[in-house]
C-alpha cells in the first residue's frame, strides 16, 4: 500500500471513529409501545402486551398478543364488540405478535373504513370449550 492511499484509509477510520462509528438510520415506520397504546385508544380499547402473568392468567400458549384490559364506550372497537380481557391476535388478516406489530397494523387499518380484528376470547362460564377465535368487523367511523 502506498503512503497516499494508507492516508485514505486512517482519514476514513478516523471519520468512521469521530462519528461514533455505524449510524442506524432513523425508522420511518418505527413504532414505540406508548404510540401503539395511543393509536389503540383512538380506535377505543386500552391494550398492553401479553406478558407471562397474563398468559398464565388467561391460560394462553404462548404469552404473544395484545390484551384488551378496557373498551371505550361508543368507540368503533365497542361497536365492533371487542370484549375486555380477549387478546388481539390478527388485524386485518396480519398476525400480531406485539404492541409494535398492533400499533403498526391498527395505524394502516384505521386509515381505511372497514377492517377485521381477529381475538381469542374466553367462552361463557360453564362451556366447557373454553376460548375461542372471533372475528370482528369494524365499520367505518361514526359521528
Amino acid at each position: 500500500m502506498n503512503g497516499g492511499a494508507l492516508g485514505v484509509v486512517l482519514l476514513g477510520v478516523f471519520l468512521f471513529a469521530a462519528t461514533g462509528g455505524v449510524q442506524a438510520a432513523p425508522q420511518p415506520d418505527a413504532m414505540t409501545e406508548e404510540e401503539a397504546a395511543r393509536l389503540g385508544e383512538e380506535f377505543g380499547i386500552i391494550v398492553g402486551a401479553v406478558d407471562e402473568e397474563i398468559q398464565q392468567e388467561l391460560k394462553l400458549q404462548q404469552a404473544q398478543g395484545v390484551a384488551v384490559f378496557e373498551v371505550i364506550g361508543n368507540s368503533r372497537a365497542d361497536f365492533a364488540g371487542i370484549k375486555v380481557r380477549s387478546v388481539i391476535k390478527e388485524i386485518d388478516k396480519q398476525e400480531i405478535r406485539n404492541m409494535t406489530e398492533f400499533g403498526m397494523a391498527i395505524k394502516k387499518a384505521m386509515k381505511g373504513c372497514n377492517f377485521t380484528v381477529g381475538t381469542y376470547e374466553a367462552a361463557d362460564p360453564g362451556d366447557p370449550v373454553g376460548w375461542g377465535v372471533n372475528f370482528h368487523f369494524v365499520g367505518c367511523k361514526r359521528d
